[in-house]
């Protein structure tokens, strides 16, 4: 199903966009399992650490991250550590999650 979701593309956002209700919050989590939704700061965000053998697969698959997020002109933050890349999505205009995030989480996955 995240394939179907890494298939959307991102639509530009501004201040008053919607934020995804309950209902869509647990259809979209659906589509992407392996993402978890984190309250920071009480923003609701998107997050999934990826585990790596080393230290440069992983600074790779952030670099990739980092491609992706220029291109849907929507940007995570990224924790890159020795193995693990943790990605983090919200968006910043509406602090909180849009479908966007569940766009761009799906097409994170599909770096791998």
């Amino acid at each position: 199903m995240s394939a179907e979701l890494a298939k959307q593309e991102c639509q530009a956002c501004q201040v008053d966009a919607p934020k995804v209700s309950d209902d869509e919050l647990a259809t979209l989590l659906a589509q992407i399992p392996d993402w978890v939704p984190e309250v920071n700061d009480g923003i609701m965000m998107l997050e999934r650490v990826y585990k790596f053998k080393n230290y440069k697969l992983a600074w790779a698959f952030a670099n990739k991250v980092s491609e992706l997020a220029e291109q849907e002109f929507h940007h995570p933050a990224i924790l890159l550590e020795w193995g693990k890349v943790k990605v983090t999505w919200w968006t910043h205009a509406i602090k909180g999650l849009h479908k966007n995030d569940f766009i761009c989480a799906a097409k994170t996955d599909q770096l791998l």
